[in-house]
């Protein structure tokens, strides 16, 4: 039966957007996100839920607490490392210097992922996977078995340092004049102290505030590292 001309016509409903399914990458990705925007203190399951517009709850069907979304950070930061080369035991210091560039990359490319990082010991598939590759190229340089296993908490930690030195650096409002007056201003007190108490203090007061770049600083770290594992190596 057609509708008569003087009804008047129903007006159409309003198709309701359908939300995309929630999973954990939808849930690292938020996170990610508000890390990205407010740093690691503003991430919780809560500003989480706010960015995927949904609630708290929904989350905990996906991950359990704000410990496993930190895994689930750090994990996301490890599976954009990149390992091309094969392990080969003639370069293994060069390559563990590289891996160690590597993982500060992926970290200052996540800023406050290192926070998330400290303290914690990385049990995703993906840090699994870097944990290997460390091992086999300590192992390729004839390391003891617990010097090695030392190393590969050594080694993030010592990268994970750095790259949230950083984070909390550039988080600060320090112009670079504010920075420069700093050190300025610590050399000279450096210089300034009694030189009977502190003669070395104040005889390398230049180069302890020398303005070395944050990269050499990393290079000189990772070179002491690495040359003190080859010194552990066992020579028979």
């Amino acid at each position: 039966m057609s509708q008569s001309p003087w009804q008047p016509i129903s007006p159409a409903k309003p198709v309701r957007e359908r939300k995309a399914p929630l999973t954990r990458e939808r849930i690292v990705d938020a996170a990610m996100e508000v890390l990205r925007k407010e740093g690691y203190d503003g991430v919780s399951m809560r500003k989480v839920a706010q960015e995927l517009k949904t609630g708290p709850a929904s989350l905990y069907a996906h991950v359990a607490n704000k410990r496993e979304l930190d895994q689930l950070l750090v994990e996301r930061a490890n599976a954009q490392m990149v390992f091309d080369e094969p392990v080969d035991p003639t370069r293994w210091q060069e390559q563990l210097k590289a891996l160690m560039r590597e993982m500060l990359r992926a970290m200052r490319a996540n800023p406050g992922v290192a926070r998330a990082a400290i303290g914690a010991v990385p049990l995703g598939e993906r840090a699994l996977q870097t944990t290997e590759r460390m091992l086999t190229l300590l192992k390729a340089g004839n390391l003891p078995d617990q010097a090695a296993a030392w190393a590969v908490d050594l080694i993030p930690l010592y990268v994970t340092a750095v790259a949230f030195e950083e984070t909390v650096q550039s988080a600060s409002d320090w112009t670079p004049q504010d920075v420069e007056e700093f050190v300025n201003g610590l050399r000279t007190f450096l210089a300034e102290q009694p030189a009977d108490r502190f003669p070395l203090v104040v005889a390398l007061a230049g180069p302890l505030t020398s303005g070395a770049s944050g990269d050499e600083r990393f290079e000189f770290g990772i070179t002491v590292i690495t040359a003190g594992l080859a010194a552990l190596a066992d020579r028979t």
